[in-house]
């Protein structure tokens, strides 16, 4: 009798090449076999598994000019692993050099980009696995996101930080957010135009992140955290031995992965969200945290709130006299030691959860084994019992000005309570402009809006006019708010993410000239000082303003995107369970 075509059994698929086979194996894939030959392939590559390498090396950022041969390291892990291994590439943009330009409207839209790219490569080419290696702030959670997405066994490399820049008889440790805060004392005439040109060039000495707990080097401690870099990925420098063995380890990892059977979202749960927040607030990290682990979250499909940071940061305090707020750079703490021994003091204290897994396959608390404490009179990390801040700087406000919430970064050096006049301007150029003439003054609040995912669009970094009010002297005299974020150089009396944002109606659009605004972390309100009635007066008058970009990526991105206190997320159709 026939059998019919239903009873035949189906091809068995290769767990180690789950993606792969279905692409390459069968008499009828010999035209996509013979694509790869001329890319190297072997006969006997294509019974192996297929690792991605998604490097995000150019020439545009020093953060990711030496991610090229990082990513021939990662190659060379895999392949000795037993895989075989195809790079390629996607984008990376430089914050740095488009920071108060129109130009760093593009820089979060660059996050989804990224996560696009790799998911597209990844998921077209039968990939089974993949490293990922960014250097940049948006390639991090963009590189997260996309595996997240995909849930194919994966690793995160972290690319480096920077070591200090350095001018000669000159004892202090340069970097980034030096050169932006000289442009400050160069416009109060405190440096002269040689000693601003001295810095400038002197500030980047080479290849890595910028050098601080800012974003790069925050998202590379909570990926870490997270479980999914290998241990000490998050504090090596950029040109190092370890940094190449971490990425020659890490190609091996995905192989490993792949045999174990574990996926991303085996790692990247709950509880393990609750580790990179603790990490984070632990190191007095970016702003940014919140807007990236939101997105991450998302894209794992695991609820996550702002609320949340709020719930942990009672109970974490700030231990990381890091840059920009307190003295040291991630390089000096790469020396004694990176985060591992902090992460081993919080998970002793239980403010960890040591029964996550991670990519090397074991729990973080057997990761943690045997780590060795800080050395004796060190003074980057503070012990629990005598820490910089006893609870999280990152502080959610609510209030009129912010129903849905607004994110302060608060370490208890710029006080807890601000009241002032606000200075209205609707777009970081004005703002900019009127702080270096010499135009705010101390009892300021510097209102900045349309400047959210929407309105920007693109939620542009405010560090040009936070760094300009320090260089000015006015950084305990002066605060800035903001529908916009902060760039993890910024340090002050500033609240960023306001929502909801200007552009859609959020009441920061109803702000006028000379209102009072109080900004209280201790209540955890940021409120406009007018009625009820007032505000919907306001209200009734505002008028929606025409879209700043109707053709293009910025188009495409106002379109989509969701409120910055979900992350600012463009797949936002995508359901939690």
């Amino acid at each position: 009798m026939k059998k019919s075509s239903s009873s035949k059994a189906s091809k068995p698929v290769d767990p180690l090449r789950p993606y792969s086979s279905l692409v390459l194996d069968g008499p009828e894939r010999a035209p996509s076999r013979a694509m790869l030959y001329p890319v190297g392939f072997k006969p006997e590559d294509f019974k192996k598994p297929l690792i991605g390498i998604a490097s995000t090396w150019s020439m545009v950022t020093p953060c990711n000019m030496h991610i090229d041969k990082l990513a021939l390291e990662a190659e060379k892990g895999a392949n000795e692993a037993g895989g075989k291994a195809i790079i390629f590439n996607t984008i990376s943009v430089s914050d740095g050099i488009s920071m108060g330009s129109e130009g760093m409207k593009y820089s979060l839209v660059s996050r989804e980009v990224i996560a696009d790219s790799i998911e597209t490569v990844v998921g077209c080419e039968g990939m089974d696995g993949f490293v990922a290696i960014g250097g940049c702030d948006k390639n991090m959670p963009g590189s997260m996101i996309a595996i997240a997405r995909m849930n194919r066994p994966a690793v995160f490399v972290y690319g480096g930080t920077i070591l200090p820049g350095c001018i000669i008889g000159d004892t202090r440790k340069l970097d980034i957010v030096s050169v932006f805060e000289a442009v400050g004392a160069h416009a109060n005439k405190k440096i002269n135009d040689a000693e601003l040109q001295a810095i400038e060039s002197c500030a980047i000495p080479g290849p890595g992140s910028c050098g601080g707990m800012y974003t790069a080097n925050t998202m590379a401690s909570a990926i870490e955290a997270l479980g999914m870099s290998l241990p000490n990925s998050s504090a090596q420098a950029a040109v190092s031995p370890a940094k190449k063995k971490d990425c020659l380890q890490a190609g091996a990892a995905v192989v490993n992965l792949l045999r174990q059977g574990i996926k991303p979202l085996d790692i990247m749960t709950r509880k393990a969200f609750e580790n990179a927040i603790t990490v984070v607030i632990a190191l007095g990290g970016s702003t940014n945290a919140v807007l990236h682990l939101l997105a991450m979250a998302n894209a794992a499909r695991v609820k996550l709130t702002i609320d949340d940071f709020t719930c942990i940061g009672k109970h974490v305090p700030v231990l990381a006299d890091l840059k920009p707020s307190g003295k040291h750079l991630m390089s000096e703490l790469v020396a004694i030691g990176g985060i591992r021994p902090m992460m081993k003091t919080l998970l002793d204290a239980g403010l960890l959860h040591g029964d996550c897994l991670t990519v090397t396959g074991k729990t973080l608390r057997e990761d943690l084994e045997g780590v060795q404490p800080y050395p004796a009179g060190q003074t980057i990390i503070h012990s629990l019992d005598n820490p910089i801040k006893k609870d999280s700087h990152l502080v959610v406000l609510y209030g009129n000005l912010s129903p849905e919430g607004g994110i302060a970064k608060i370490t208890g050096k710029e006080g807890l309570r601000f009241e002032g006049r606000a200075r209205v301007f609707d777009s970081e150029e004005q703002a900019l402009k009127k702080i270096l003439d010499g135009g705010i003054k101390k009892g300021d609040v510097v209102v900045i809006r349309y400047e959210g995912p929407k309105g920007g669009p693109g939620m542009r970094e405010m560090l040009a006019p936070t760094s300009a009010i320090m260089g000015k002297g006015l950084g305990k005299e002066v605060a800035l708010i903001t529908d916009g974020r902060f760039s993890g150089g910024t340090h002050g009396f500033v609240v960023g993410h306001i929502t909801p944002e200007a552009y859609v109606g959020g009441p920061l659009a109803l702000v006028k000239e000379g209102d009072t605004i109080v900004i209280d972390a201790e209540k955890r309100a940021l409120s406009l000082v007018i009625s009820a009635q007032e505000m919907k007066a306001r209200r009734k008058q505002w008028k929606a303003p025409k879209p700043r970009y109707t053709r293009g990526v910025l188009a495409k991105y106002a379109h989509l995107v969701t409120s910055a206190s979900t992350g600012a997320v463009t797949d936002q159709n995508l359901k939690l369970e």
